[in-house]
């Protein structure tokens, strides 16, 4: 049988949770555009609008996130005082993103952790974003 029919046959892997091909391609990308499905396509996750920009991304651009350049997404950088704080401190973010099935992009070199968080699922900023970091900096106090 060729490789592409068992592909075709075979369920496909997605964070961990075994989905359909079908479920992968549902809803189509033209839906998909300013609103998408959570992995369990029980709740619908949205851009931030311009109001909520205003209320809940303005606090976290005041503690240090930053916008990024030619996407929507915020980034910060982390300094603790050694290795196994930073690890420490990643481990505790990443089990709350676990919690919140809502994962950040990041980078780690001994001491620093870069962190950039937006929702692929809505191609930009959600509540989700502000939530993760909201807890970042909170899990960054306490390990620097």
């Amino acid at each position: 049988m060729p490789m592409l029919e068992i592909v075709g046959k075979m369920p496909a892997m997605h964070c961990g949770h075994v989905r359909s091909v079908w479920a992968r391609q549902w809803p189509p990308s033209s839906f998909r555009s300013t609103l998408s499905y959570s992995k369990h396509f029980s709740t619908m996750i949205a851009k931030l609008t311009s109001d909520e920009r205003a209320q809940k991304l303005e606090p976290l651009l005041g503690s240090g996130w930053k916008m990024q350049t030619g996407r929507d997404a915020v980034a910060k950088s982390f300094t603790f005082s050694d290795f196994n704080s930073a690890f420490a401190f990643m481990a505790s973010v990443a089990l709350q993103a676990e919690k919140m099935d809502h994962h950040p992009e990041w980078f780690n070199v001994y001491n620093r952790v870069d962190i950039t968080l937006s929702t692929h699922d809505c191609q930009g900023l959600s509540s989700r974003d502000i939530a993760l970091a909201t807890h970042i900096d909170q899990a960054a106090r306490h390990f620097q």
